[in-house]
């Protein structure tokens, strides 16, 4: 099984796919300098596989990369940051 994430611009939104079939999205809404992430969602033929972790963590390295910061609204990601402490510097208020 072969993983790949990329950012969709044009839909706003980082996408996941599993050998090349779309298995998930994060919305990723610029809003002014900083980016809303509202809504994670992997399809359900995919759940269980760790696919929305590597979603969300490939998101925010882009992210990072490219100098933005983050308002996580959507519950998945709250949780993820709540574990994963090294992106706290990313989140905006």
């Amino acid at each position: 099984m072969s993983t790949e994430v990329s950012h969709n611009e044009s839909e706003q939104r980082y996408e996941i796919r599993v050998d090349g079939e779309l298995a998930g999205h994060l919305v990723a809404e610029p809003d002014g300098d900083v980016v809303v992430l509202p809504h994670t969602e992997v399809d359900e033929r995919f759940e269980g596989q760790g696919l929305a972790s590597q979603l969300v963590t490939a998101a925010l390295e882009d992210l990072r990369a490219r100098g933005q910061r983050i308002r996580p609204t959507c519950p998945y990601v709250k949780k993820f940051l709540e574990k994963h402490t090294e992106y706290a510097d990313l989140v905006v208020g």
